[in-house]
């Protein structure tokens, strides 16, 4: 403050002075805005682990390492192993919906059978608050790509009222037919999204597995971005191999979580592949360049 020799201050410096106190107070206070704003975490996308890439460890070392990297869930778990994952605070995250990845819901001779056992396994999943139960559309065998798509959506109506009822969604996996599932016929997004759209369910979506996606079809960003609201859960690998996100492989994984995370997806990012070695310093790794 600006003294005077007679102590007094004039009006003008009475009011100059008021401004810089009244400044400062604001000043102040920004930190504490910004504080308060910054202490919002940022949305991160949910990851699990698929059943594969631990399943020689004890459970309880699985369960205590994924926990400790950040892991929210585990998928495909033995039955056995269902209650100890969850009592651990992880989710079930999805199941294998119906019998047989060959013979699926694309031959009509399949259809009571895999309605059946999609029915038992929806009421298990909304038992264990289980949101996804995989399903195959089976191997092609001569069915065109019409023919297929007809049967598939002819036997997921049947079972899509169900599902809706329970709250729990049917995903046909897409997988590749050229080097791991040789003429299995949801082998594209296109045919995968179609069977989708005939079908006209909000619990009846697609698997998107990202590493068979890039053997099959590739231009991953712009196809997750145009197909997103046919997407329930994804699943990720290196290429080739199936073995860790690492510099070996070809998909870079941090643009491609990117793009899912800018969809404003809120389901799971689920790791199936198979370790080069250690399996939980692989899962790690494989956590942090998908933590984006």
């Amino acid at each position: 403050m600006v003294e005077r020799s007679d102590n007094r201050l004039t009006r003008r410096e009475f009011l100059r002075e008021g401004a810089l106190v009244a400044a400062n107070l604001a000043l102040t206070a920004l930190p504490h805005v910004s504080g308060a704003q910054e202490q919002t975490p940022p949305r991160k996308l949910k990851q699990d682990v698929t059943w594969w890439p631990v399943s020689r460890l004890p459970l309880k070392q699985a369960i205590t390492e994924l926990k400790r990297i950040g892991f929210q869930g585990v998928e495909m778990a033995p039955r056995e192993a269902w209650d100890e994952i969850r009592a651990a605070g992880l989710r079930i995250v999805t199941m294998v919906g119906h019998a047989s990845l060959t013979d699926g819901l694309n031959r009509k001779e399949n259809h009571n059978r895999i309605e059946d056992e999609l029915k038992r396994n929806i009421d298990l999943a909304a038992q264990y608050d289980i949101p996804v139960l995989i399903c195959f559309s089976g191997n092609r065998r001569g069915i065109s790509d019409e023919e297929g798509i007809q049967n598939c959506v002819e036997g997921l109506k049947r079972i899509a009222p169900y599902a809706e009822q329970k709250g729990v969604t049917l995903a046909m996996e897409l997988l590749n037919s050229k080097v791991d599932h040789p003429d299995y016929q949801c082998d594209h997004t296109w045919w995968g999204v179609e069977v989708c759209k005939r079908v006209n369910s909000p619990r009846v979506k697609l698997l998107y597995d990202i590493y068979h996606m890039q053997i099959m079809e590739g231009d991953l960003i712009r196809t997750i971005r145009a197909n997103i609201q046919y997407i329930a859960h994804f699943h990720t690998a290196g290429n080739p191999g199936r073995r860790d996100l690492d510099e070996t492989q070809e998909i870079y994984y941090p643009a491609v979580m990117r793009a899912i995370k800018e969809t404003k997806y809120d389901g799971f990012i689920g790791h199936e592949f198979g370790p080069k070695g250690d399996p939980i310093e692989a899962l790690r790794r494989a956590y942090q360049t998908c933590d984006v």
